[in-house]
């Protein structure tokens, strides 16, 4: 006995200083380094100022870092593999150890028999150590990690879809802030335009070839050229601010963004058919994936109701020692002593009635199964709707993109013609104020279709669950 009492000792010990660790390793579980796994340094959070120009690798990479939710679901992988843990260690003994250090004082006076008081004073200690370890329980255990493992996944792989969404939001706001720099951009050509046919206008003015309203139509082309520009400045403000917020930083700090670059549309995305996309959306976007880890801890949770009005066998053990003196009998002396006792053993709880607790929790279990199965069926619905909304929209933005460009052509071939048709005096105000505002028109349309194109290239990853650092190159 002596020896499993040192055993049981030992094994408190090494508990203990394995306590302020992860004895299980529930940080390196599967899919714990999902972060660093699948955004590398992007998520590295490194400070420091702003690039110039601010690329869309730092944007991203700064708005994952500030992203609430993406450091809300992190915690909540954090939570569940310390759930996963517990459900490990329900596999070992669990052993508590007492004590007992008193100083006693005892007095008796047994009037008119003196020769039966007492009085005398010791110190008493006393040590136990106890084990229990449960052997057998019909699975309970292995149902309560199985499903703190499933609620794992599904942490993870919300943690996932979090941080897909957020790359998503980063890339959306970094190109809206683009779009209404380069309508500014614009806006600014079309008033300097606007600048020359009101000069143009006040010449023919002037030589008396030309009514007077000429130039004031002119003029107020010009002034309405300059009200967009105004209102287009504010939005471009207001939309760098949205950026910067969403970095993480003040929406004052100042941005230097680059220009909105021409491109070519990439067929590649629609090499495959948008029902095969949607397929391969159902086996691998992170929210399917945490809803099917769901449905498995809903029905682990099953399995570990019913085990709770099963029979559990368990281990026991104990040993204990004390220094209590001992008395042969009242009058008589007190006399040191030590004693020990102790046993090993196998304990057999039955439960024979609950009052039908287990009954229900079985029913809410299974309920519960069924509430995520139908969540399963919503998000598969809702990827597969996503997948088709955002493939045909970049099919649309891949069409304007070539459109845009011939439309921008012509209207600027429109403005420069009818420019040099006014100065001969062939041509009317009205017809140059028409092509001004076409080419006007025709310049935001072509902003448009280039930031939708580049945004809905990260909306159609984000809808099949693959967005990547590797996007950022394309």
């Amino acid at each position: 006995m002596m020896r499993c009492a040192s055993a049981i000792l030992g094994f408190l010990l090494l508990v203990g200083r394995a306590s302020a660790s992860d004895p299980f390793h529930t940080g390196s579980a599967p899919g714990g380094e999902t972060r660093s796994q699948v955004f590398g340094e992007l998520a590295a959070c490194a400070g420091g100022p702003v690039g110039s120009p601010l690329t869309l690798a730092e944007a991203v990479s700064r708005a994952l870092c500030a992203n609430v939710d993406a450091r809300d679901a992190w915690a909540v992988v954090e939570q569940r593999a310390a759930g996963v843990g517990a459900g490990k260690s329900a596999y070992l003994p669990t052993v508590s150890a007492s004590g007992q250090w008193l100083r006693e004082n005892n007095t008796s006076n047994v009037r008119q028999h003196a020769e039966l008081s007492s009085n005398y004073s010791s110190s008493v200690n006393s040590d136990n150590v106890s084990m229990e370890w449960l052997l057998y329980d019909f699975g309970g255990r292995r149902a309560a990690l199985d499903h703190a493992k499933a609620l794992l996944g599904a942490a993870q792989a919300n943690e996932e879809a979090v941080l897909q969404q957020a790359f998503a939001d980063a890339a959306k706001a970094y190109y809206a802030a683009l779009a209404a720099q380069a309508r500014v951009r614009a806006d600014e050509d079309i008033v300097d335009n606007a600048a020359h046919s009101l000069a143009a206008a006040r010449e023919r003015v002037a030589r008396g070839v030309a009514p007077v309203t000429e130039a004031y139509q002119a003029e107020v082309a010009q002034e309405k050229a300059t009200v967009t520009l105004n209102r287009d400045r504010g939005q471009a403000l207001a939309a760098k601010g949205t950026l910067a917020q969403g970095m993480g930083l003040p929406p004052s700090t100042e941005l230097d963004l680059a220009g909105l670059d021409d491109a070519d549309p990439d067929n590649h995305a629609f090499e495959q058919s948008v029902t095969d996309l949607m397929r391969r959306a159902e086996r691998e976007h992170p929210a399917i994936l945490a809803a099917e880890q769901s449905v498995a801890a809903a029905r682990a949770g099953v399995t570990h109701a019913q085990a709770q009005g099963r029979p559990t066998v368990k281990l026991v053990a104990q040993y204990s020692r004390n220094n209590e003196p001992i008395q042969q009998g009242q009058g008589f002396p007190h006399y040191p002593a030590t004693g020990h006792d102790g046993y090993i053993g196998v304990q057999l709880s039955v439960p024979l009635f609950t009052g039908f607790s287990t009954t229900y929790q079985v029913r809410e279990a299974q309920a519960e199964v069924d509430q995520q199965a139908v969540a399963l069926d919503k998000a598969r619905r809702q990827v597969a709707l996503q997948v088709w909304t955002s493939y045909q929209t970049l099919r649309s933005d891949a069409d304007n993109l070539t459109a845009s460009a011939r439309l921008e052509a012509v209207a600027n071939q429109a403005w420069e013609s009818a420019q040099r048709r006014y100065r001969s005096g062939i041509g009317t105000i009205l017809e140059l104020i028409t092509t001004q505002t076409d080419l006007a028109q025709a310049r935001q349309e072509r902003v448009e279709a280039l930031a939708s194109w580049r945004y809905d290239r990260f909306a159609l990853g984000a809808a099949l669950g693959r967005l990547g650092p590797s996007d950022l190159s394309r």
